[in-house]
């Protein structure tokens, strides 16, 4: 450990550490790029070069090699190796031999593109000119706050412009001075795709695309975004995706089995639906509930676990970085060598999750040194570290979500703004202290977040619908990061889930069930084509023969029936039962599901029972005789069935595939009988003299108390057969397009295609079977001639139809009488198309 350390800190010494400077040779000086013959301007000409290329090393608080810039005192001091700059000797200075790379081993910056020679002729004037520094310029360290009570100020619109987007004003000016002329907004279809990737992860559905395309409401587009953004369900299943990697939640993997990790996946969900404001989300998380408490707790190891890896130093690493925007991970080590972050700052955050006093440990050494307990800026405030526990939590809650903490509100329109664009305003997007390439628009989106009550949605609203949004993409590989200047959106490759979900939206072919049992339907909303065979929503009950039998009641068999009329054979059917003592559910006179634990409601599936026309349920629910201890006191012995079943059939009109949901519970419609007749469970059976059921009350009644257990059921129903790929877990198609094993924070995920991304979808056997069973779903839709399935594939897959040669080569394809294995072949080709992966 000892050798390794030696190793990573003579790797971070800056290499212009020397102890003696030689003066230039007359042959090197002549070879050095000539001064500007220009007067220099300091905020244009300068500021620019050292914000780039050397406040990473030398300013924000660093200094390596002992050399700071934060200041034109400090630049005048010099490091290690003696004066930098000798203001009117370009010529003599080694900060213009190092960035000339007059020693090909010692070139400066280390790291990114080299200074061009126009750069360091604009250096060497500066230095020739005196060093000219514009009053109030200072590199040193960004406080937090950012000066988040100083509020940006728009710019005046233009006049008939009153209501035009805050963000397209504010990013006029900067168009200007970059020379930027935006062009003409995308076409409807480019923005309705990207829209509905960018908000709900789904491609548009073929119908609503052509029914926006037709519309000629000038409207529409900010219509469109607030549709999607009110459709709560789908939203927050998308959305599920980028908070799981930034929360480190996920359905299994280390520490989920031996309870040294917590699912925060039922919380999480809800307060996505529900839209929680952002300030109140955060709180919960660092302050949490028994629901949320798995992030903070993070991931107790076994083994021998390095220092920096206990779950109060966990807890600080987690919280800085997600919504501070903050890397501490170096810093829980050692003073960090990347940033200014020292070991006290996070032993210091760490201490208020710790039931002592924490001493520090640096590189797995005890130092012996106490930490002594502080929020990252202590600035914001204060911390009791004599307080009990939940106090200082509770604290810590308090100043990171008040208003005064600008970072807050900033780091997460940073995180929005590069989700959307693909580039942040800052960037990285985990180094909040960098500059952002335009300040005003990242104050004035935080503020407007702060005045709007912390609505991630409003903010959302904003971007969604400014023109920045809509300009037309532009190649990544386009600009070098340090050159960066806004153009439009990036072009962006679907996530894991993205291409998973687009798949399915083609195929019709999802997964069975999400991995994790929480209640998935907070936020749902009961729209389009959903409906309960009730024309309301199904809200099951307990029932049984007399009113009194929550209560008490005799031990006994009860026989309940309900007949359903389905119009077709259904694409997918599920049940839940419950009942106090025991049940056996029938569907159309064969078994489909028994069970003997009311607390644990029984999830099964029941397509293959169920036909077109009449079908009939019936259960046989059993009461038994209950046991007292004690010999005087008569038993209770409440008895009672719940069950929720949810039906879903889909048809093709047109192309177009139209799904009906039919939900149904138990309740009075339901009819009972104490006599087992024969063929009592099947179809043909005359129920004559059966009576209706008595509803004892809601799920969650007393004595049985199983609302949650009963709802999580409920929801996995709902979902079953049509459960969307962020709700489960990762496969090997998933694993390979980039979706991360969770284990630690993940607040971006890389767009740059890989080898193993190449081999999995062009030869992997997870996306081949995706394909197959998705081939055969769509040959059993019944399309009417190969031109129309074609035509129907091309709108789901890329939102348009098929040109005259694409269709001429497609049948040849799938071939007349229409072929599986041609339609699986169909499919592979459209899903490999950039035209496919990628959001323009």
């Amino acid at each position: 450990m000892k050798r390794l350390f030696l190793m990573l800190a003579w790797a971070f010494v800056p290499i212009t550490v020397r102890s003696t400077f030689a003066p230039l040779t007359p042959e090197q000086a002549a070879a050095l790029p000539p001064p500007a013959d220009h007067p220099i301007q300091f905020t244009k000409d300068v500021k620019p070069i050292l914000e780039a290329s050397c406040i990473k090393c030398h300013g924000r608080g660093k200094s390596k090699g002992d050399f700071r810039i934060d200041t034109r005192n400090t630049l005048l001091q010099g490091g290690q190796s003696g004066p930098a700059v000798i203001p009117g000797k370009s010529a003599e200075s080694y900060l213009i031999e190092l960035v000339a790379g007059v020693d090909p081993d010692n070139v400066m910056p280390q790291k990114g593109s080299k200074l061009t020679r126009e750069q360091i002729g604009r250096l060497r004037a500066w230095i020739d000119q005196g060093l000219p520094w514009d009053e109030g310029v200072n590199f040193g360290r960004i406080p937090p706050i950012n000066l988040a009570s100083r509020k940006p100020v728009l710019p005046t619109a233009p006049k008939g412009a009153s209501s035009k987007n805050p963000i397209d004003l504010i990013l006029a000016p900067y168009f200007a001075a970059h020379h930027v002329a935006p062009g003409k907004a995308v076409s409807d279809r480019v923005f309705a795709r990207r829209v509905y990737l960018d908000v709900l992860g789904l491609l548009p559905p073929a119908s609503e695309l052509e029914d926006f395309v037709a519309e000629r409401n000038p409207n529409k587009r900010p219509r469109l975004v607030g549709r999607l953004l009110a459709d709560n369900q789908r939203y927050a299943e998308h959305w599920l995706t980028f908070w799981n990697d930034a929360l480190r939640n996920d359905y299994k993997g280390t520490g989920y089995i031996d309870n040294g990790r917590k699912q925060i996946t039922g919380w999480l969900y809800a307060a996505l639906a529900e839209n929680m404001p952002y300030d109140r989300f955060v709180a919960e998380l660092i302050n949490p509930t028994a629901d949320s408490e798995g992030f903070v707790k993070g991931i107790v190891w076994r083994g021998a676990v390095n220092a920096s890896q206990t779950p109060q130093m966990q807890a600080a690493q987690n919280i800085s970085q997600v919504f501070m925007g903050v890397n501490l991970k170096c810093a829980s080590c050692h003073d960090s060598f990347i940033n200014d972050w020292a070991l006290a700052d996070a032993y210091g955050l760490a201490s208020v999750y710790a039931t002592n006093e924490l001493e520090m440990v640096q590189c797995d050494r005890p130092t012996g040194k106490m930490a002594a307990m502080k929020f990252l800026y202590p600035e914001l405030g204060s911390i009791d570290p004599h307080a009990p526990m939940p106090d200082r939590i509770k604290r810590l809650a308090d100043i990171i979500t008040g208003k005064q903490n600008g970072r807050l509100s900033r780091t997460i329109v940073n995180r929005l703004w590069a989700k959307f664009m693909g580039r942040g305003l800052v960037e990285p997007v985990d180094d909040m202290e960098t500059p952002a390439w335009n300040p005003d628009l990242l104050d004035w989106l935080a503020e407007d977040l702060v005045e709007h009550g912390y609505d991630l949605k409003q903010t959302m609203e904003r971007i969604l619908t400014s023109e920045a949004y809509q300009m037309p993409s532009v190649p990544v590989t386009e600009q070098r990061v340090k050159e960066y200047v806004f153009n439009g959106p990036y072009v962006r490759r679907m996530s894991a889930e993205q291409f998973v979900d687009a798949l399915a939206s083609v195929t019709g072919v999802w997964f069975a069930l999400p991995a994790a049992r929480s209640d998935f339907t907070a936020g749902e909303t009961h729209g389009g084509t959903h409906r309960s065979l009730l024309d309301q929503p199904a809200t099951p009950k307990w029932i049984w023969k007399d009113t009194q039998a929550a209560q008490k009641t005799e031990p006994i068999t009860v026989y309940f029936r309900k007949v359903v009329d389905l119009p077709e054979k259904p694409a997918a059917a599920s049940v839940v039962v419950s009942c106090n003592n025991s049940f056996r559910l029938y569907v159309n006179g064969k078994e489909a599901a028994s069970g003997k634990d009311h607390t644990k409601p029984n999830l099964a599936d029941i397509r293959s029972q169920l036909r077109p026309g009449r079908n009939v349920f019936a259960v046989a629910a059993v009461n038994e005789k209950a046991e007292s201890a004690d010999k005087d006191t008569e038993p209770s012995n409440p008895a009672g069935l719940a069950l929720f079943a949810h039906i879903r059939v889909e048809r093709i009109a047109d192309a177009i595939p139209i799904e009906t949901v039919l939900d149904f519970g138990s309740d009075a419609t339901w009819v009972w009988s104490t006599e087992r007749s024969d063929g009592w469970q099947n179809r043909e059976f005359d129920a004559v003299g059966w009576q209706p059921a008595v509803e004892l009350g809601e799920i969650g009644m007393a004595p049985w108390n199983i609302g949650k257990a009963f709802a999580e059921a409920h929801s996995a129903a709902r979902l079953y057969g049509h459960t969307r790929a962020s709700l489960v877990n990762a496969d090997p198609l998933m694993v390979a397009l980039g979706r991360p094993n969770r284990e630690q924070v993940i607040t971006a995920r890389s767009s740059v295609a890989t080898t193993l991304q190449a081999l999995e979808i062009t030869n992997g056997p997870t996306l081949a079977q995706r394909l197959q069973e998705g081939a055969e779903k769509v040959l059993r839709e019944g399309w009417r001639n190969t031109a129309d399935l074609v035509a129907g594939l091309y709108e789901r897959a890329l939102s348009r139809k098929p040109t005259s040669n694409e269709l001429r080569t497609a049948e040849e394809l799938i071939g007349g009488p229409m072929r599986r294995d041609g339609i699986e072949d169909l499919l592979w080709a459209m899903t490999m198309l950039p035209e496919f992966q990628l959001i323009y």
